[in-house]
């Protein structure tokens, strides 16, 4: 079976190896390359513990005061804020108590397959090298912000995952340097990383071009059904396939549309700066959750970034929100060097209700969708695969699709 998968980053290659892990012989189209979106310059983190979707009751709560700062954790900047009405209604119905608690379960066992699936396929892939398992400090500035994060934690020992919360002599033992001005933490053992993603997508490329498949530089315009295959339009020669998988990132459903699929995709487009190794001594990741921002340690550097801006695909780069963050992990660190950064942004796909679109086409089942994980794409790579080769090859699913089929909007 000759099967291309459109998209070369986290998820559409590990979605590939595992198909031609399968059997199946597998191209991989992509319009820049292995690892050129998001999957370059997330923070590095498998964070399986992330299990409460981004749309929820606690958000609707925040989010007023968090767009009133253009330079804030959320933002929508005005001139996109006409075309965006449409996905926040929908974001808005996702922040029920009812959806959440689906939302929740959904991710939960997406979450749990992921981390069954990812040293498996880490040891295959010759990679499992590139894993770390630092855990993550999660930290708050007063006690009325950690009692309003308790209600979450709940919700995760619920899902039996592992935490610990602890005080500030305690947070000082374990991540050395932090401005006492965070007074309680929560540790998180379970919130693994890898060395660095693009590093780690290039060589899941390496790997997959050795194990015989091809990556081709084409940029996708329209999918078509033709006979028994799939026809594949794209700004250079057309191309057919027995199966195709959809895996484009924040481009997806502009193709999807050519079968005549309105999916609601949009973009959370992240920033962040990248400083060299030696800016901080950092023992895990730290996420600032009042401020919507991580710092990372790469095996390329110190990264700082995070933050939601719902910008589309087309509005300029806003920089001046990764000077924001850097400014502010300066005050929450004081000894970081902040001289020597290399700025970014990418754009992350998100669909209202925080679950991807993992499942087949309305129009075909020789076509199968896998995006939209928004801030999980590294994350939920290795259990999304699995589903998508079971897919390809009419195996039994290890989990219901129903909560993340790409019809269910």
């Amino acid at each position: 079976m000759k099967v291309i998968v459109i998209g070369a980053g986290v998820v559409g290659l590990s979605a590939a190896l595992m198909a031609q892990a399968r059997g199946l012989s597998v191209t991989v189209l992509d319009r820049e390359g292995p690892a050129a979106g998001a999957s370059a310059g997330n923070a590095g983190a498998f964070a399986f513990t992330d299990i409460l979707p981004l749309a929820s009751p606690g958000i609707l709560r925040k989010a007023p005061k968090w767009l009133l700062d253009p330079l804030g954790p959320l933002t929508i900047p005005p001139a996109y804020a006409l075309q965006i009405t449409p996905w926040l209604y929908r974001f808005w119905r996702a922040c029920s108590p009812r959806a959440v608690a689906a939302s929740t379960a959904a991710q939960t066992a997406l979450m749990d397959l992921s981390r069954t699936e990812l040293e498996p396929f880490l040891t295959a892939t010759g990679t499992l090298g590139m894993l770390r398992k630092d855990g993550n400090l999660q930290v708050y500035e007063s006690e009325a912000e950690f009692r309003a994060s308790l209600s979450g934690w709940k919700a995760r020992a619920a899902h039996g995952i592992d935490f610990r919360h602890i005080n500030a002599e305690e947070m000082a033992a374990l991540q050395p340097g932090l401005s006492p001005r965070f007074t309680h933490g929560t540790f998180t053992p379970g919130w693994w990383s890898i060395a660095d993603p693009k590093d780690y997508v290039l060589a899941l490329a390496e790997r997959f071009r050795a194990n015989g498949g091809a990556i081709l530089r084409a940029e996708v315009t329209g999918i078509q059904l033709q006979g028994e295959g799939v026809y594949i339009q794209t700004k250079g020669e057309p191309l057919t396939a027995d199966k195709v998988v959809l895996s484009a990132g924040a481009h997806s459903h502009r193709i999807a549309a050519t079968l005549g699929e309105r999916i609601p995709l949009e973009t959370e487009r992240g920033y962040n700066t990248t400083l060299p190794a030696d800016a901080v001594d950092l023992r895990c990741q730290v996420t600032f959750g009042g401020h919507g921002f991580v710092i990372s340690r790469l095996s390329t550097g110190i990264r700082v970034g995070g933050a939601v801006e719902l910008g589309g695909l087309s509005l300029p780069p806003n920089y001046k929100r990764s000077e924001a963050m850097l400014r502010k992990a300066k005050a929450f660190f004081p000894g970081l060097k902040t001289e020597g950064g290399k700025q970014w942004m990418g754009f992350r796909p998100s669909l209202p209700d925080s679950l991807p679109a993992i499942g087949r086409s309305r129009v075909s089942p020789q076509i199968v969708y896998t995006f939209g994980h928004g801030h999980l794409g590294l994350t939920q790579s290795a259990g999304t695969a699995r589903l998508v080769a079971d897919l390809l090859t009419n195996a039994s699913l290890p989990v219901d699709l129903t909560p993340f089929s790409p019809q269910r909007f």
